[in-house]
Protein backbone atom coordinates (compact mmCIF):
# COMPACT_ATOMS: atom_id res chain seq x y z
CA UNK A 1 0.00 0.00 0.00
CA UNK A 2 1.35 3.30 -0.69
CA UNK A 3 1.41 5.88 2.23
CA UNK A 4 -1.60 8.49 2.37
CA UNK A 5 1.68 10.69 4.68
CA UNK A 6 1.36 13.43 1.54
CA UNK A 7 4.19 16.06 0.82
CA UNK A 8 1.95 19.33 -0.08
CA UNK A 9 3.93 21.76 -2.51
CA UNK A 10 2.77 24.54 -4.61
CA UNK A 11 4.10 25.80 -8.21
CA UNK A 12 3.07 29.61 -9.10
CA UNK A 13 1.38 30.09 -12.68
CA UNK A 14 0.09 33.59 -14.74
CA UNK A 15 -2.70 35.37 -13.39
CA UNK A 16 -1.71 34.99 -9.55
CA UNK A 17 -2.50 31.43 -9.89
CA UNK A 18 -1.14 28.99 -7.09
CA UNK A 19 -1.68 25.16 -7.90
CA UNK A 20 -1.59 22.95 -4.83
CA UNK A 21 -0.68 19.23 -5.20
CA UNK A 22 0.65 16.34 -3.23
CA UNK A 23 3.09 13.26 -3.55
CA UNK A 24 3.34 10.36 -1.95
CA UNK A 25 5.18 7.48 -3.26
CA UNK A 26 8.91 7.11 -4.53
CA UNK A 27 10.27 9.96 -7.06
CA UNK A 28 11.18 7.12 -9.45
CA UNK A 29 7.92 5.01 -8.62
CA UNK A 30 5.72 4.34 -11.74
CA UNK A 31 3.45 7.28 -11.28
CA UNK A 32 -0.44 8.44 -11.21
CA UNK A 33 -1.71 11.96 -11.89
CA UNK A 34 -4.89 12.44 -9.99
CA UNK A 35 -7.37 15.11 -11.49
CA UNK A 36 -10.23 15.66 -9.69
CA UNK A 37 -13.66 16.57 -10.71
CA UNK A 38 -15.99 20.06 -10.78
CA UNK A 39 -16.55 21.30 -7.00
CA UNK A 40 -13.86 18.56 -5.87
CA UNK A 41 -10.40 18.15 -4.68
CA UNK A 42 -7.15 16.63 -4.49
CA UNK A 43 -7.86 14.43 -1.00
CA UNK A 44 -10.66 12.96 -2.77
CA UNK A 45 -7.69 10.39 -4.00
CA UNK A 46 -5.88 9.60 -0.73
CA UNK A 47 -8.38 6.30 0.22
CA UNK A 48 -7.64 4.93 -2.90
CA UNK A 49 -3.86 5.84 -3.43
CA UNK A 50 -3.96 4.37 0.46
CA UNK A 51 -4.35 0.90 -1.50
CA UNK A 52 -2.28 1.29 -4.58
CA UNK A 53 1.03 -0.35 -4.30
CA UNK A 54 4.14 0.67 -2.16
CA UNK A 55 6.39 1.39 -5.14
CA UNK A 56 4.00 3.82 -7.00
CA UNK A 57 4.10 7.53 -6.45
CA UNK A 58 0.73 9.71 -6.42
CA UNK A 59 0.81 13.07 -7.57
CA UNK A 60 -2.68 14.46 -6.69
CA UNK A 61 -3.59 18.17 -7.92
CA UNK A 62 -5.95 20.86 -6.77
CA UNK A 63 -7.28 22.70 -9.87
CA UNK A 64 -7.67 26.49 -9.97
CA UNK A 65 -10.12 27.90 -7.78
CA UNK A 66 -10.31 24.49 -6.34
CA UNK A 67 -9.37 23.09 -2.77
CA UNK A 68 -6.41 24.65 -1.80
CA UNK A 69 -5.79 26.30 -5.47
CA UNK A 70 -6.05 29.42 -5.86
CA UNK A 71 -6.34 32.11 -9.20
CA UNK A 72 -7.36 35.32 -10.47
CA UNK A 73 -8.13 33.54 -13.70
CA UNK A 74 -11.07 34.58 -15.82
CA UNK A 75 -10.52 31.39 -18.09
CA UNK A 76 -11.83 28.19 -16.81
CA UNK A 77 -10.96 26.33 -19.99
CA UNK A 78 -9.96 22.69 -20.07
CA UNK A 79 -6.85 23.37 -21.61
CA UNK A 80 -5.77 25.98 -19.34
CA UNK A 81 -6.45 23.71 -16.47
CA UNK A 82 -4.00 21.10 -18.38
CA UNK A 83 -1.42 23.61 -18.28
CA UNK A 84 -1.82 23.73 -14.39
CA UNK A 85 -1.07 19.88 -14.28
CA UNK A 86 1.52 20.25 -16.61
CA UNK A 87 3.35 22.75 -14.39
CA UNK A 88 2.77 20.53 -11.96
CA UNK A 89 4.89 17.07 -13.64
CA UNK A 90 7.20 19.61 -14.42
CA UNK A 91 8.44 21.41 -11.47
CA UNK A 92 8.25 17.14 -10.04
CA UNK A 93 10.32 16.32 -13.13
CA UNK A 94 7.45 13.39 -13.85
CA UNK A 95 8.85 11.77 -17.45
CA UNK A 96 5.89 9.26 -17.48
CA UNK A 97 2.81 8.88 -15.98
CA UNK A 98 -1.01 7.53 -16.33
CA UNK A 99 -3.42 10.40 -15.72
CA UNK A 100 -6.67 9.31 -13.64
CA UNK A 101 -9.32 11.94 -14.00
CA UNK A 102 -12.66 11.69 -12.04
CA UNK A 103 -15.45 13.40 -14.22
CA UNK A 104 -14.69 17.10 -15.17
CA UNK A 105 -11.07 15.71 -14.74
CA UNK A 106 -10.89 13.10 -17.69
CA UNK A 107 -11.30 16.03 -20.15
CA UNK A 108 -8.47 17.55 -18.55
CA UNK A 109 -6.49 14.84 -18.44
CA UNK A 110 -7.55 14.44 -22.14
CA UNK A 111 -6.20 17.60 -22.80
CA UNK A 112 -3.37 17.14 -20.22
CA UNK A 113 -2.35 14.07 -22.92
CA UNK A 114 -2.94 16.25 -26.00
CA UNK A 115 -0.32 18.95 -24.34
CA UNK A 116 2.13 16.48 -22.64
CA UNK A 117 2.45 13.28 -25.74
CA UNK A 118 5.67 12.14 -24.41
CA UNK A 119 4.84 12.25 -20.78
CA UNK A 120 1.21 11.09 -20.26
CA UNK A 121 0.97 7.33 -21.61
CA UNK A 122 -3.25 6.50 -20.86
CA UNK A 123 -6.01 8.25 -19.76
CA UNK A 124 -8.48 6.37 -16.78
CA UNK A 125 -11.28 8.46 -16.56
CA UNK A 126 -13.66 7.78 -13.02
CA UNK A 127 -17.13 7.81 -14.36
CA UNK A 128 -16.00 10.55 -16.96
CA UNK A 129 -16.60 10.44 -20.47
CA UNK A 130 -19.89 8.67 -21.24
CA UNK A 131 -22.40 11.83 -20.00
CA UNK A 132 -23.53 12.86 -23.12
CA UNK A 133 -25.49 15.03 -22.08
CA UNK A 134 -22.23 16.96 -20.78
CA UNK A 135 -19.84 15.63 -23.20
CA UNK A 136 -19.33 16.18 -26.14
CA UNK A 137 -19.58 19.99 -26.83
CA UNK A 138 -22.89 20.90 -26.29
CA UNK A 139 -25.55 23.25 -28.08
CA UNK A 140 -25.21 26.88 -27.10
CA UNK A 141 -29.28 26.85 -26.42
CA UNK A 142 -28.89 23.93 -24.33
CA UNK A 143 -25.99 25.05 -22.56
CA UNK A 144 -27.63 28.21 -21.79
CA UNK A 145 -30.23 26.39 -19.82
CA UNK A 146 -28.26 24.55 -17.55
CA UNK A 147 -26.11 27.53 -16.87
CA UNK A 148 -29.27 29.48 -15.99
CA UNK A 149 -30.27 27.37 -13.35
CA UNK A 150 -26.75 27.81 -12.05
CA UNK A 151 -27.19 31.55 -12.16
CA UNK A 152 -30.40 31.85 -11.08
CA UNK A 153 -29.06 29.88 -7.48
CA UNK A 154 -25.99 27.94 -7.31
CA UNK A 155 -26.88 25.80 -4.42
CA UNK A 156 -30.08 24.42 -6.76
CA UNK A 157 -27.74 23.93 -9.33
CA UNK A 158 -25.26 22.35 -7.45
CA UNK A 159 -27.87 20.15 -5.64
CA UNK A 160 -29.31 18.96 -9.35
CA UNK A 161 -25.36 17.67 -9.87
CA UNK A 162 -25.34 15.67 -6.73
CA UNK A 163 -29.08 13.91 -7.72
CA UNK A 164 -28.06 13.31 -11.44
CA UNK A 165 -24.75 11.77 -10.10
CA UNK A 166 -26.40 9.29 -7.42
CA UNK A 167 -27.82 5.85 -7.53
CA UNK A 168 -30.77 4.39 -5.87
CA UNK A 169 -28.71 2.70 -3.02
CA UNK A 170 -26.28 6.08 -2.23
CA UNK A 171 -26.55 6.39 1.15
CA UNK A 172 -28.36 10.23 2.02
CA UNK A 173 -25.44 11.00 4.19
CA UNK A 174 -22.98 11.17 1.76
CA UNK A 175 -24.70 12.75 -0.67
CA UNK A 176 -25.12 15.41 1.80
CA UNK A 177 -21.21 15.29 2.42
CA UNK A 178 -20.46 15.80 -1.15
CA UNK A 179 -23.85 18.27 -1.65
CA UNK A 180 -21.74 20.34 0.90
CA UNK A 181 -18.38 19.95 -0.57
CA UNK A 182 -19.35 20.78 -3.58
CA UNK A 183 -21.16 23.85 -2.39
CA UNK A 184 -18.26 25.50 -1.40
CA UNK A 185 -16.79 26.56 -4.78
CA UNK A 186 -16.85 29.74 -5.66
CA UNK A 187 -20.21 30.71 -7.62
CA UNK A 188 -18.07 32.07 -10.27
CA UNK A 189 -15.80 29.85 -10.64
CA UNK A 190 -18.03 26.60 -10.89
CA UNK A 191 -20.34 28.67 -13.51
CA UNK A 192 -16.97 29.77 -15.62
CA UNK A 193 -16.01 26.06 -15.20
CA UNK A 194 -19.02 24.43 -16.39
CA UNK A 195 -19.79 26.53 -18.85
CA UNK A 196 -16.32 25.71 -20.65
CA UNK A 197 -17.02 22.16 -20.29
CA UNK A 198 -19.92 22.55 -22.27
CA UNK A 199 -17.98 23.97 -24.67
CA UNK A 200 -15.12 21.63 -24.59
CA UNK A 201 -15.20 19.58 -27.97
CA UNK A 202 -14.72 15.89 -27.03
CA UNK A 203 -14.50 14.53 -30.29
CA UNK A 204 -11.80 16.71 -31.33
CA UNK A 205 -9.61 15.86 -28.10
CA UNK A 206 -10.27 12.13 -28.90
CA UNK A 207 -9.06 12.86 -32.41
CA UNK A 208 -6.13 14.46 -31.10
CA UNK A 209 -4.42 11.76 -27.97
CA UNK A 210 -3.46 8.67 -29.73
CA UNK A 211 -2.96 7.44 -26.32
CA UNK A 212 -5.01 4.58 -24.68
CA UNK A 213 -8.32 5.94 -23.01
CA UNK A 214 -10.54 4.25 -20.57
CA UNK A 215 -13.23 5.04 -18.12
CA UNK A 216 -14.69 3.22 -15.06
CA UNK A 217 -18.06 3.80 -15.54
CA UNK A 218 -20.94 3.55 -12.56
CA UNK A 219 -23.60 0.89 -14.50
CA UNK A 220 -26.59 2.76 -13.31
CA UNK A 221 -25.12 6.23 -14.44
CA UNK A 222 -23.79 4.82 -17.63
CA UNK A 223 -25.47 6.51 -20.65
CA UNK A 224 -26.05 3.14 -23.35
CA UNK A 225 -25.57 6.02 -26.24
CA UNK A 226 -22.02 6.12 -25.18
CA UNK A 227 -20.42 2.55 -25.74
CA UNK A 228 -22.14 3.29 -29.41
CA UNK A 229 -20.52 6.44 -30.28
CA UNK A 230 -17.48 5.77 -28.29
CA UNK A 231 -16.63 2.35 -28.05
CA UNK A 232 -14.21 2.23 -30.98
CA UNK A 233 -12.25 4.54 -28.68
CA UNK A 234 -12.65 4.74 -24.99
CA UNK A 235 -12.81 1.26 -22.87
CA UNK A 236 -15.78 1.20 -20.78
CA UNK A 237 -15.34 -0.77 -17.70
CA UNK A 238 -18.48 -0.29 -16.22
CA UNK A 239 -18.95 -1.65 -12.17
CA UNK A 240 -21.01 -0.95 -9.73
CA UNK A 241 -18.71 0.07 -6.87
CA UNK A 242 -21.28 2.59 -5.78
CA UNK A 243 -22.45 6.63 -6.95
CA UNK A 244 -20.59 9.07 -9.43
CA UNK A 245 -18.07 9.60 -6.59
CA UNK A 246 -17.36 5.68 -5.94
CA UNK A 247 -14.26 6.33 -5.75
CA UNK A 248 -14.83 7.36 -2.06
CA UNK A 249 -17.59 4.80 -1.36
CA UNK A 250 -15.05 2.20 -2.12
CA UNK A 251 -11.58 2.98 -2.33
CA UNK A 252 -10.00 -0.55 -2.32
CA UNK A 253 -11.98 -1.96 -5.07
CA UNK A 254 -11.33 1.26 -7.03
CA UNK A 255 -7.58 0.73 -6.61
CA UNK A 256 -8.41 -2.78 -7.82
CA UNK A 257 -10.01 -1.41 -11.08
CA UNK A 258 -7.21 0.89 -11.79
CA UNK A 259 -4.21 -1.68 -11.77
CA UNK A 260 -6.44 -4.15 -13.79
CA UNK A 261 -7.01 -1.20 -16.50
CA UNK A 262 -3.83 0.40 -16.67
CA UNK A 263 -1.97 -0.78 -19.53
CA UNK A 264 0.99 1.10 -19.15
CA UNK A 265 3.83 1.40 -16.46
Amino acid sequence: MTSVDESVRTVSRSDRTVISYSVVGPAHGPTWVYVHGWGCRRTDFDPVAAFLPEGDRVVSVDLAGHGDSTSARAAWTMAEFARDVAAVLVAESVERCVVVGHSLGGAVALELARLLPDTVTEVIGLDSFHYLGLYPAIEDAAARGLLQTFEDDFSSGVRSLVVMGSVPDTDPGFAEAIFAKASRLVPAVGIGTLAEMLRWDMDEALAAVPHPVATLAVRGLLDPAAPERYGDRIDFVVHELGSHHFLLERPEETAALLLATRTTA
